[in-house]
């Protein structure tokens, strides 16, 4: 009965998880201080979880490493650093929450920081989640569990493709000093992008789950839905390419349009910086400089008066 009851809370617990996780990669959703206070919220929740599975840090030095449990072990270390270097980058630019840890370490290393590592936890809760989705999904048989796996694969699709066109990669690899956000989406409509692409990197981990673990015949259906996806991904890249440039994701507070090279005017007009308004304001002061929106020409005129 403990032990039904204890899976029961591990399970509600993980889905506050992913809740918390989609509204904090939408900063245009909650805006600044739910933003922070989220995080501080995701920081107490993980804590919580890791208490509850305890057994598995006690365990990490007993027993033999399959393939499996290694592959398990390497995303879940990676996952746990990525998250603690975006709370710590995340705390120490907090003008709310925690504003006695503001300046812990410097603002520009810390916002470049945040903003890879945020995205890196999100990449690794993704595939954490999908390494243990076989077992999550025990009870689906037949066509049920075709039909879950074939809308997982085009939810993927569309994941990776918003993925692309996001231009997170390169964020994550830290070639992206500023996010940008698109204000003009609507808000329920960035959750569901944030969660496609959360989709995807659940299946590139259930993926990995059945080419790792031992089984008596082997199935290509993994690599079947995993190949979809991303054949779904790149032709919509490509086919949608000049179709727009908002996706609505982000993990910081700066406007999002990363693909968008040839920015029009009306965009430049209907973004600002997020953190310039916090200098304007006199909350923090990190050494941006405020930029009024509007046309393409102002907005580069002000910037090199700026410089």
């Amino acid at each position: 009965m403990q032990t039904k009851t204890a899976n029961i809370i591990k399970r509600i617990v993980d889905a506050v998880l992913t809740v918390i996780l989609l509204f904090l990669m939408a900063f245009q959703v909650t805006g600044d201080v739910l933003h922070e206070w989220l995080g501080i919220g995701m920081t107490v929740t993980l804590i919580l979880h890791h208490i509850l599975n305890r057994k598995w840090y006690k365990a990490v030095f007993k027993g033999k490493y399959s393939p499996y449990r290694i592959t398990m072990t390497a995303v879940n270390s990676l996952m746990l650093v990525s998250i603690a270097l975006t709370a710590l980058s995340g705390m120490s630019m907090s003008g709310h929450a925690v504003p006695f840890m503001y300046g812990l370490l410097n603002v520009m290393t810390a916002r470049e920081l945040h903003l890879a590592m945020s995205h890196w936890s999100f990449i690794f809760m993704g595939i954490h989640v999908g390494l243990h989705l076989k077992a999550m999904t025990a009870k689906l048989k037949g066509i049920g569990r075709m039909i879950f796996y074939a809308v997982l694969t085009g939810a993927s699709g569309v994941g990776l493709w918003l993925f692309i066109k996001s231009d997170i990669i390169n964020y994550i690899f830290f070639r992206t000093k500023f996010a940008f956000l698109d204000y003009e989406t609507a808000k329920w409509l960035i959750i569901l992008q944030n969660l496609a692409m959360l989709f995807f990197f659940v299946l590139v981990g259930y993926t990995l789950s059945e080419l790792t673990q031992k089984s008596k015949s082997f199935s290509a259906k993994p690599l079947i839905w995993l190949g979809s996806a991303i054949a779904i991904g790149v032709v919509m890249f490509f086919a949608l390419k000049d179709s727009g440039s908002g996706t609505g994701f982000s993990s910081e507070g700066w406007n999002n349009a990363p693909s968008a090279k040839s920015n029009t005017a009306q965009s430049a007009q209907n973004h600002s910086f997020e953190q310039s308004s916090k200098v304007s304001s006199g909350a923090v002061n990190d050494g941006f400089i405020l930029v009024e929106g509007g046309s393409t020409a102002r907005l580069a005129k002000n910037l090199a008066g700026a410089s």
